[in-house]
C-alpha cells in the first residue's frame, strides 16, 4: 500500500475557472475502467509545460511541442492510458496528429490547439480508433468540478490519485490553484514527472508561465527518484486562465510560484509515496554543498542505490551501504573526513567512519518507520538540496514482471 498517502476528497478538488474535464472509458487496455480524458479550456487561457529528456520521446510528446511552439492558443488537452504511443514510429506520430484533429472537430478549434498525451505500455501501436470513437463520451461529461475523476482515469500502475488544490491571496484576491498527477514507477524524470497537469485562475502570460513550470518542476518533480528510469512520455503542463482577473508579473511572480510549487511538491512527494511496492519514503538532504550539482549528485547515488534500498526495506541498519554512495557519488574532491551522516536525529558516521555515538539499534529504530530522513552534511559550502525517493520491495519485481500481462 503507499507509503502515508490516502484518496484525495472530491470536495477539496478545487475547480479553476476556464478549466472543464471529462472521462470516458474508450477501452484501450481493459473493459470498465477510464481511461480517456479530454480537458477543455476556454479561450484565452496560456499553456506552458516540460517534458522527458529521453531521446526516444513519446510521439505525443514531440507532437505537443510543436503544437505549444505553434503559437496559436490551447483550448484542449486529451490523455489516454493504456498505451504510451512510444517507440512506434511514423505510424505512432500519425495517430497523435489524428487523436488532435478529431477532437478539434468535436470542440470546433484547429487541431494545433490541441495537445496529446500518452501513457502506457511502450512500443505498442496506438489504438486510435478506440480514442477517437470515447472522445464524445468525454466532452459530454465535461465539468468544472471533475478533476477527481480525471486524477483516477489518468492512473497506471498508480494505487491511488494524486490530486491536490490550494488558494492563495495575491493583490487582495483570491487565486486558485489545482493539479493532479499520475506515476508509480519509471520515475526519474530530468524534467517533471510522469504525466502532470496544475491549472490556475491567474492570468499569466505565456513566456513567464514558462518560467514558473520550470522553476517549479525543479523545485518538486526533478527532486524524486523511485527506480532511476526516465520515462519517454513525461510531461508537466501548467495552465493559466487568467479568469480571477489577478495579472502575475515581476511584482508577484514569487508568490505565484509558491503556490504552484507548493502543489507540484506534493504531487510529486505522492508519486514516491505510490512507488511501485513502496513500504518506506525517504527523504534525502544534503546540506553544506558547493553547489547544487554536486548536492544532487550525491543525493542521487542514495536514492538509486538497490544496496540502500534494499536495506531500507528490510529496515536493516547496514548504514554503510550510504557511505559507498557518497562515496561514488562522483564528487572527486570530496573530503569524507569532514562529512557527518544522520539518520533522522541519529548520528551515524563522522571523521571517515562510524560515530563514536552510535548504537545499531537506535539505527534500526528508525528504520523501522514508515517515513525516514537521511541527511548528510558536506560542510563544503551554504548549499542545500533535497530529495526524496522510496525504498525497493519484492513487489516492485512483481509489478514490472507482469506488467503486459
Amino acid at each position: 500500500m503507499p507509503v502515508n498517502l490516502s484518496t484525495p476528497v472530491a470536495a477539496l478538488l478545487l475547480p479553476v475557472a476556464g478549466v472543464f474535464l471529462g472521462t470516458a472509458e474508450a477501452g484501450i487496455k481493459s473493459a470498465g475502467r477510464k481511461d480517456l480524458l479530454v480537458i477543455r479550456l476556454e479561450e484565452g487561457a496560456t499553456v506552458a509545460g516540460v517534458f522527458t529528456t529521453n531521446r526516444f520521446c513519446a510521439a505525443p510528446v514531440t507532437v505537443a511541442k510543436l503544437h505549444l511552439d505553434a503559437g496559436k492558443g490551447i483550448r484542449a488537452l486529451v490523455v489516454n492510458t493504456g498505451n504510451a504511443n512510444a517507440g512506434t514510429g511514423e505510424p505512432g506520430m500519425q495517430a497523435a496528429r489524428t487523436t488532435c484533429a478529431e477532437l478539434a472537430k468535436l470542440l470546433g478549434c484547429e487541431p494545433e490547439q490541441v495537445l496529446p498525451y500518452s501513457t502506457g505500455v511502450i512500443m505498442e501501436p496506438l489504438p486510435v480508433d478506440k480514442i477517437v470513437a470515447g472522445l464524445p463520451q468525454a466532452i459530454a461529461n465535461l465539468k468544472a468540478d471533475n478533476w477527481y475523476d480525471a486524477a483516477h482515469t489518468i492512473m497506471t500502475t498508480d494505487i491511488l490519485p494524486k490530486a491536490v488544490s490550494r488558494q492563495v491571496q495575491i493583490n487582495g484576491e483570491t487565486v486558485t490553484v489545482t493539479g493532479m498527477s499520475k506515476g508509480s514507477g519509471m520515475i526519474h524524470p530530468n524534467m517533471a514527472t510522469m504525466l502532470g497537469y496544475i491549472a490556475t485562475d491567474a492570468a499569466i502570460p505565456q513566456p513567464l508561465l514558462q518560467l514558473l513550470v520550470k522553476d517549479a518542476a525543479n523545485a518538486s518533480f526533478n527532486c524524486i527518484t523511485v527506480d532511476g528510469d526516465t520515462s519517454t512520455n513525461d510531461a508537466l503542463m501548467l495552465i493559466a486562465t487568467g479568469k480571477s482577473g489577478v495579472v502575475i508579473d515581476d511584482t508577484n511572480r514569487w508568490q505565484m510560484l509558491e503556490a504552484i510549487t507548493e502543489v507540484a511538491t506534493l504531487l510529486a512527494q505522492a508519486i514516491v509515496r505510490d512507488g511501485e511496492g513502496a513500504t518506506k519514503f525517504i527523504t534525502i538532504k544534503i546540506e553544506g554543498g558547493k553547489d547544487e550539482a554536486e548536492c544532487k549528485k550525491i543525493g542521487y547515488a542514495i536514492a538509486h542505490s538497490p544496496l540502500v534500498k534494499t536495506a531500507f526495506f528490510a529496515s536493516d541498519p547496514n548504514l554503510g551501504r550510504i557511505l559507498a554512495a557518497i562515496g561514488y557519488a562522483g564528487v572527486a574532491d570530496l573530503n569524507v573526513e569532514t562529512l557527518k551522516l544522520y539518520l533522522d536525529d541519529v548520528l551515524v558516521a563522522e571523521h571517515g567512519g562510524r560515530a563514536a555515538s552510535y548504537r545499531e539499534e537506535d539505527g534500526q529504530r528508525v528504520m523501522q518507520q514508515s517515513d525516514i530522513t537521511i541527511r548528510v552534511v558536506l560542510n563544503r559550502g551554504a548549499v542545500n538540496a533535497t530529495l526524496w525517493t522510496c525504498d525497493f520491495s519484492y513487489d516492485y519485481v512483481k509489478i514490472n514482471a507482469s506488467y503486459r500481462s
